[in-house]
């Protein structure tokens, strides 16, 4: 846990950060229903906003333009409360998106290793930044800063089932307070 905890405001959000296959969204799903809390996902949010997919939205807007996208419905979450976050993997390329995160709560990064989180993905057609092998473990070894200097919690999910992730983090959640 970071000493900068209390520089947090006014929500109770829990933010799972990660690179793609990490298993964010299930992690979320799977938490709401053990704990009866909502979920939500912010690349949805993006997409119901847009009326287009993910792929839809890069090809047309570019990434900047998703990115965007993706602040927008962050700061839309500035009215909820209590909500299980599954962040895009690419949340953290915007600087602001940061401070949003101390805003809104309480950001967990699930660290997986390279090949373990490729091994994850089932379908390249929704992941329109997965490129070659090497052009991919580039971008995940830049992220990894990035997601490490976002987070409050960071729990290790390497070789660990998406049920065990469930169980694991939901107890350090749970034993944290935040759950």
């Amino acid at each position: 846990m970071k000493d900068d905890m209390q520089s947090r405001t006014s929500n109770d959000h829990i933010l799972f950060i990660g690179f793609m296959g990490a298993g964010k969204t299930t992690l979320a799903r799977n938490l709401g229903k053990m704990f009866s809390r909502p979920f939500i996902d912010t690349d949805k949010i993006v997409c119901r906003n847009e009326g287009l997919s993910v792929s839809e939205i890069f090809a047309r807007y570019g990434e900047e333009g998703f990115r965007d996208f993706e602040t927008e419905a962050l700061t839309s979450l500035r009215d909820e409360k209590s909500l299980l976050v599954s962040c895009g993997d690419g949340i953290v390329e915007r600087p602001e998106n940061f401070e949003l995160f101390k805003e809104l709560g309480h950001v967990v990064y699930l660290d997986i290793d390279f090949d373990g989180a490729l091994s994850q993905i089932r379908s390249r057609k929704h992941r329109p930044l997965l490129g070659e092998y090497e052009e991919t473990r580039e971008l995940f070894e830049h992220r990894v800063p990035l997601y490490e200097q976002a987070a409050d919690y960071i729990i290790d999910i390497r070789n660990m089932s998406f049920k065990d992730v469930a169980y694991r983090a939901g107890e350090f959640l749970w034993k944290e307070g935040l759950l």
